[in-house]
């Protein structure tokens, strides 16, 4: 497919070799979980390459110099629950400072439309770069109602980041929200009938907690 001009694949050959790993279906709990950290560390770099920078007068133990920081408020990760958490941590290893918040959907196996139960964020989550975090970009929904919820909470500055994602899924959430730049590592062929991503990796909140 064409990709629109706001989604991102992440092709460098590390994530890749490291999703492929993911992909595999013997790759064990604890295997899964910290491959999906490293990954989702390497994408932090992608995601975060434009940050604005200033300059800042500092001391080296051997001089004064100029150096650069990233200038005004830090990043804010949003994890949408419960499967984002499995590649949150990889985010805050690359940014430990960054602001956290959660957004609780579960998809409706029958409609399958996202349905909330839980939202708690930063109170100056409109002054920050808001990126938000699922390892699935399957139907599109939850993550189109996870920006919406967070628009409507103030946030003017977001970015989406997956590991999978679908044609189907692009569509809906850049239909939706097309301001919002979308990265993920791989957009895979297609959905099944019950919508979960195909070739995909199965379900990662399953694959992330032992759940299954």
């Amino acid at each position: 497919m064409t990709l629109p001009a706001n989604v991102t694949v992440l092709d460098h050959p590390l994530i890749q070799h490291k999703l492929t790993l993911l992909r595999q279906k013997e790759t064990p709990v604890a295997d899964f979980r910290r491959i999906a950290r490293e990954i989702s560390l390497l994408a932090c770099y992608e995601v975060t390459r434009d940050l604005p920078l200033e300059d800042i007068e500092i001391e080296t133990p051997l001089e004064p110099m100029t150096g650069r920081h990233i200038s005004g408020k830090k990043l804010c990760f949003v994890s949408i629950l419960r499967a984002g958490n499995g590649i949150l941590e990889g985010m805050l290893e690359a940014v430990p400072n960054a602001r956290v918040g959660h957004i609780g959907l579960y998809r409706d196996h029958t409609t399958l439309q996202p349905v909330e139960y839980y939202m708690k964020v930063p109170e100056d989550i409109g002054s920050r770069l808001v990126v938000v975090v699922d390892p699935m970009l399957a139907t599109g929904h939850s993550a189109a109602a996870a920006i919406a919820r967070l628009k409507r909470a103030g946030a003017t500055h977001l970015r989406f980041v997956c590991l999978l994602s679908a044609p189907e899924g692009i569509a809906v959430l850049t239909a939706e929200h097309p301001n919002v730049p979308v990265f993920t590592c791989a957009v895979d062929r297609q959905l099944d009938d019950h919508g979960y991503i195909r070739p995909g990796l199965g379900d990662a909140g399953d694959r992330l907690f032992g759940t299954k």
